[in-house]
């Protein structure tokens, strides 16, 4: 088996050459010879054929040959570059196998970081990036959150066209890999690149984003969907209605909504039985939000359970830390020291205002008290 051609210290002419001979030595139909019209023109062709090396099937010799190509990519000045990156990064997300997509994932994020801060070309090499990662399941290693995508492309922004397509690829992607926060917080800023003249366009992407936020079982804190205008545009819609109900109603409203609309609950994909889960447990942070003691009848009459499953809801809800609280199975009650609101309006504003307030008091209470005690042993010391 033929070894790929080692580059050093040889022009990128003769680089391209030697790219050439090593391809066409595979079966690639390119001629040996260098193109007349320039360095451009060797790299276009060489591109055209580079999926030829994937023959060979070997990884590192695969991915040598392409780091080859990404080293002559990011050298030359190219007035169609869009053309030849886009080129090559559908070459590469169309490699067969694990081993070779691998391979392709590092050579495309090579050129990826190799590329200037400030070049267009980054936006496509790392849609590609992100759909070869699916693949391999490397997800985790190309996106880590929002911010750090942010700072990729801090010195030249895609448009909102792009960051949209995007976003919905990221979103599909996440959810694939069981990253169903990362993925909500995702669709949440696809939403935020819409504007007021434009959100009612963005009518699917908000039922996306509704349904997956509803779905997952991570997700508690719904009250921020309301805000953003895509989803303001859906009201008087039933989607938008399903919505308010998880937002701040109780297990009832939804078993009303779900009798009066079983098969449009079916139609978006939500599980009902899950959805009945996720109701009790908002329901039971809502009991909690006013309710600092509560007893187990109340729980089974507010969430529809028997007398026997009680404790175990309990004990499921104090599993999500969404509630600080104690059992008294004796007494059968709850004793609540905190919950996590459902919604955050201006009555929850003022509660932290207070409980700020208050903090800020006893540290100044503690400051003077430690003045005091600083200022007796020291006239202790002086006497």
């Amino acid at each position: 088996m033929q070894l790929p051609p080692v580059f050093i210290d040889i022009s990128l002419e003769e680089q391209a050459q030697e790219l050439r001979a090593y391809l066409k030595n595979l079966g690639a139909e390119i001629s040996e010879e260098k193109s007349s019209k320039g360095i451009a023109d060797d790299l276009h062709k060489i591109i055209a054929v580079c999926d030829t090396c994937f023959r060979e099937g070997q990884e590192s010799e695969v991915e040598s040959v392409l780091n080859d190509i990404v080293s002559i990519m990011v050298l030359v000045p190219m007035e169609h570059g869009e053309n030849i990156i886009l080129a090559f990064c559908e070459k590469l997300a169309k490699a067969p196998g694990h081993k070779l997509l691998l391979a392709s994932l590092r050579a495309l994020w090579l050129l990826f970081q190799s590329l200037d801060e400030r070049s267009p070309m980054r936006y496509h090499v790392y849609y590609h990036l992100i759909q070869i990662a699916n693949q391999t399941d490397q997800v985790r290693c190309v996106f880590r959150d929002i911010e750090h995508l942010k700072q990729q492309f801090s010195h030249c922004p895609p448009s909102s066209e792009q960051l949209q397509k995007l976003y919905r690829l990221l979103h599909e992607v996440l959810l694939r890999s069981n990253q169903s926060e990362q993925a909500a917080k995702v669709m949440i800023e696809l939403l935020g690149t819409y504007t007021a003249e434009n959100a009612s366009h963005a009518r699917e992407d908000a039922i996306r984003c509704i349904v997956s936020a509803l779905a997952d079982p991570n997700t508690f804190l719904l009250d921020p969907l309301l805000s953003l205008k895509p989803v303001k545009f859906l009201k008087g819609e039933l989607i938008h209605d399903l919505l308010s109900i998880f937002v701040s109603d109780n297990l009832q409203s939804y078993l009303t909504f779900y009798h009066n609309h079983n098969q449009f609950v079916k139609d978006q994909g939500l599980n009902h039985e899950h959805n009945m889960q996720k109701m009790r447990l908002l329901s039971f942070m809502q009991l909690a939000e006013t309710n600092p003691e509560i007893n187990f009848e109340t729980i089974q009459k507010e969430l529809q359970i028997g007398a026997e499953d009680v404790e175990g809801f309990i004990i499921e809800v104090l599993k999500t830390k969404l509630v600080r609280a104690r059992m008294d199975q004796a007494a059968r009650k709850v004793y609540t020291s905190s919950t996590m609101h459902r919604t955050f309006g201006r009555a929850q504003w003022q509660q932290l205002h207070n409980l700020l307030y208050a903090w800020k008091g006893n540290l100044q209470s503690v400051q003077e008290g430690m003045k005091n005690i600083t200022a007796a042993q020291l006239e202790m010391l002086n006497q």
